[in-house]
């Protein structure tokens, strides 16, 4: 009885939890595109952005150097110890015959005994939600100290060699940075940004995404006034409606969805390719601002916040006929 009200005590705040933080999400996100997916990618509508990862670090190969052996008569010094992980070695080891006592002696003294088969011996013993608790709580400090421990070789610590002598550890450098998508997804842009640069040589990736970010902005301001029309020669005859009639909806519920202190961090290209005569070419834009929105009539906040601001990351897709013509916003993706 007891295990199972606690069950249901711990089971109903984590669905209060969750929902009140997808409640918070959806109000928070109102600004242009609402925080949802929207439009059209081509070929590529039915399937997810290619997301974008930090720059990875390039270790250029290197020659090993020669193990440094003990003198001859002495003794090699043991392995130094990872920092930590003695203690968290004791501190779970402690915190799990903690709990263990806890729980056999709530199993004792925790309720009346249970009945007992004739010659058998005590009737106590741990539940199957109690050995489940146990393994999880051992699993995740089993976890949490292997981390520790790479974690600590990744720092560049002496190690200990077989022949009883150490290695000290390397200089540090700056290696070269890698652009942060996985290879094949790299290879892929590549030829997409090759095949547009053929039709369109004066196309420039750099130029290409300092327009974006330029864009970025007047979209999130035409958002603000609820007025998409001085961007209508920008939009795809799709995204501008779909703007439209969410300002219209925001202007008929007599909200306004305030923008402020927009900065945007970075315009990455993640994917770019062509098909049936179109170009296409995906940035992640990630930035972050106040987005907050207020009641018309009384100036009230009506969700978000004026004072804490939002990040987030956006894939946004841009088309335009193959060659040098103008790009129009088709589309708009959260991460998955």
């Amino acid at each position: 009885m007891w295990r199972n009200s606690w069950l249901k005590i711990f089971l109903t705040i984590f669905v209060f939890l969750a929902f009140g933080s997808l409640l918070l999400q959806t109000e928070a996100e109102a600004r242009a595109g609402r925080g949802g997916s929207i439009g059209s990618r081509g070929s590529r509508s039915f399937s997810a952005p290619r997301t974008y990862s930090a720059p990875k670090v390039v270790q250029p190969a290197r020659p090993s150097p020669a193990p440094l052996t003990s003198p001859p008569g002495t003794t090699a010094r043991p392995a130094p110890t990872q920092p930590g992980s003695s203690f968290w070695r004791s501190f779970g080891g402690g915190l799990l015959g903690g709990l263990a006592g806890g729980l056999l002696f709530r199993s004792l003294f925790g309720g009346p005994p249970a009945q007992a088969a004739p010659g058998a011996g005590g009737g106590f013993g741990i539940g199957l939600l109690d050995i489940l608790l146990l393994a999880g709580i051992a699993y995740m400090i089993y976890a949490f100290v292997r981390r520790r421990r790479e974690e600590a070789a990744m720092a560049g610590g002496p190690t200990l060699q077989a022949s009883g002598g150490y290695l000290a550890p390397e200089p540090a450098f700056q290696p070269p940075l890698e652009y942060g998508v996985a290879p094949e997804a790299d290879e892929d842009r590549q030829e997409g940004l090759r095949h547009i640069k053929q039709m369109d040589p004066s196309f420039d990736e750099d130029r290409f995404t300092d327009e974006v970010m330029d864009f970025f902005f007047r979209v999130q301001g035409a958002w603000a006034n609820r007025d998409l029309s001085p961007m209508r020669d920008k939009l795809t005859e799709e995204m501008y409606r779909i703007f439209q009639e969410d300002a219209d909806r925001l202007q008929a519920q007599g909200l306004v969805n305030r923008l402020e202190n927009i900065a945007v961090r970075s315009v990455d290209i993640t994917e770019a390719w062509q098909e049936q005569g179109s170009d296409y070419i995906t940035v992640r834009v990630y930035a972050n601002l106040l987005d907050y929105m207020v009641d018309e009539k009384t100036g009230e906040i009506v969700s978000g916040s004026k004072t804490e601001p939002v990040k987030f990351e956006e894939y946004w897709t841009f088309t335009r006929p193959v060659g040098p013509n103008p790009w129009k916003l088709s589309a708009i993706n959260q991460p998955v």
